[in-house]
């Protein structure tokens, strides 16, 4: 019988060392979301512009696609698409995070450079690809300053995930 602190829980594929890098992951995600969001907002105040509409947008497919109706009317309806946009956001950051979390010897491997640019790439991928799917974006029509705004926030999410995982890998 294994107990927590013994040999058979260090084991790779154990219930419990898989359920700690599910932990350590949405942890290192949903600080690495909380930095890919102070980034977009630095971006906002510096250059004096609006947030994106397209997060309010994609709840709006998704539900639209699944058959369902966003409760509410005008600006009661718009809150709530605000909300549950950013809380997708989030969610999404924190996806990546798992996933960095359960990869996270191969993750750490790839060192300082590579590491946060995997997972601010998969960030980034995860986000940019659904929305392309849903029609609702297109990066091969972003210009530079489009692709600028949407890859600081995502590096800026590596960075810090990254960071993250690392100082949880020991512990």
């Amino acid at each position: 019988m294994a107990r927590s602190g013994g040999f058979a829980a260090r084991r790779p594929g154990h219930p419990r060392r898989m359920i700690k890098g599910l932990i350590r992951g949405a942890m290192a995600g949903a600080a690495g979301t909380t930095a890919l969001n102070a980034v977009a907002y630095l971006d906002m105040a510096w250059r004096g512009r609006p947030a994106s509409s397209i997060p309010q947008q994609s709840v709006e497919e998704l539900a639209k696609r699944a058959g369902r109706e966003i409760p509410g009317s005008g600006e009661e309806r718009e809150n709530r698409l605000e909300g549950l946009g950013a809380l997708a956001g989030i969610a999404t950051g924190i996806a990546v995070g798992v996933a960095a979390g359960e990869l996270r010897a191969v993750v750490l491997r790839l060192g300082p450079v590579l590491g946060p640019v995997l997972l601010g790439g998969a960030a980034m991928a995860a986000t940019d690809v659904s929305l392309t799917r849903l029609g609702l974006t297109d990066p091969r029509e972003w210009d530079a300053t489009a692709w600028l705004s949407d890859a600081g926030p995502h590096l800026a999410f590596g960075v810090v995930s990254y960071a993250a995982l690392r100082a949880m890998a020991r512990r």
